[in-house]
C-alpha cells in the first residue's frame, strides 16, 4: 500500500493519497488546499484516482473537493450530513465499503467532534480518523451537538480502539500513531480506561463553572481539556477556553 500525506502549514490539517501499488488505483482523502505534492506523486507513479473521500465537512478539510473530483472525473463521497459541501456527489454511511483497485475502504461513523464525521479503514490495517482521534489527544466536542462528548468517547473507545493494536492511525491533523500507542499513552484514553485518576480542579469554561477533569496536550503544541459542568455534562474543549482556579 502507498500512503502519502500533505499537511497544511497553518491549519496542520492533512490530505492523503492512498493507493494499492505503483501503476494501480487509489483515492484522495480530504483536501486542504496544499495537496499538489500528492497529485504529483500519483502522476509520477501512474496511479489512477477513483474517488475523493471526505471525512467531515469542516473547512480545513474540504478546500478543493469539487476541483479534485472534476479534475479526475470521479465521485466525491461524504456522510449525508456533509452533503452541502461543494463537490460532494455521493453518500457514505457507517459500514459502506469503497473499492479502489485492490483496496477495500470501510466507512466507520465516528460522531462527537461533529455529527457528520467518518473514519476510513483501509484493508483493515490503516485507519484515517479525521478529527476524532489524534496522536496523544482527541478532538473537541463543543461542535458535536448535545451528545457530542458521549458520542466522541464511544467513537474512540468502542469503534476505533477496538481495532487491532497494530492498526496504524492517520489523524486529520499532524502525525500518525497506532491503536496500541493510544491505548497506552493517550491521557484522555487512559482516563476513560480507568488507568489514571480524574482531576477535580475548579475552573470556568466560556464563563460557566466547571471541574477540570484533565488538562492534556493538543496536536499543535497547545492543550485540550476534559471538563465537567455542574449539571453533569462533559466536554472536550481547547485549553485556551479554560480559566483555571475557583
Amino acid at each position: 500500500m502507498i500512503i502519502e500525506r500533505a499537511e497544511h502549514p497553518g491549519w496542520l490539517s492533512n490530505a492523503f493519497l492512498v493507493a494499492d501499488r505503483e501503476g494501480g488505483h487509489g483515492v484522495l482523502i480530504d483536501s486542504n488546499g496544499v495537496e499538489e505534492p500528492l497529485l504529483e506523486h500519483a502522476a509520477r507513479l501512474a496511479i489512477t484516482i477513483t474517488h475523493v473521500l471526505v471525512t467531515h465537512g469542516h473547512g480545513d478539510h474540504v478546500v478543493r473537493v469539487a476541483e479534485l473530483a472534476a479534475r479526475f472525473g470521479v465521485p466525491a463521497l461524504a456522510h449525508p450530513l456533509a452533503a452541502e459541501v461543494s463537490g460532494v456527489t455521493g453518500m457514505l454511511v457507517d459500514g459502506d465499503v469503497v473499492r479502489s483497485g485492490s483496496l477495500t475502504i470501510e466507512a466507520i461513523a465516528v460522531p462527537g467532534h461533529c455529527p457528520d464525521q467518518l473514519a476510513l479503514l483501509v484493508d483493515g490495517t490503516d485507519c484515517f480518523t479525521a478529527d476524532c482521534l489524534f496522536a496523544g489527544t482527541v478532538g473537541g466536542t463543543m461542535g458535536g451537538g448535545p451528545d457530542g462528548y458521549d458520542a466522541q468517547r464511544r467513537s474512540i473507545m468502542e469503534r476505533l480502539l477496538t481495532l487491532p493494536p497494530t492498526t496504524r492511525i492517520h489523524p486529520g491533523h499532524c502525525h500518525p500513531t497506532t491503536v496500541g500507542a493510544e491505548l497506552e499513552h493517550n491521557p484522555f484514553v487512559r482516563q476513560w480506561r480507568g488507568v489514571d485518576a480524574e482531576g477535580a480542579e475548579p475552573c470556568t469554561v466560556r464563563g460557566e463553572a466547571a471541574t477540570l477533569v484533565l488538562f492534556g496536550p493538543d496536536y499543535d503544541g497547545t492543550h485540550k481539556a476534559r471538563v465537567r459542568f455542574g449539571d453533569g455534562r462533559e466536554a472536550i474543549v481547547g485549553g485556551s477556553q479554560v480559566v483555571r482556579g475557583g
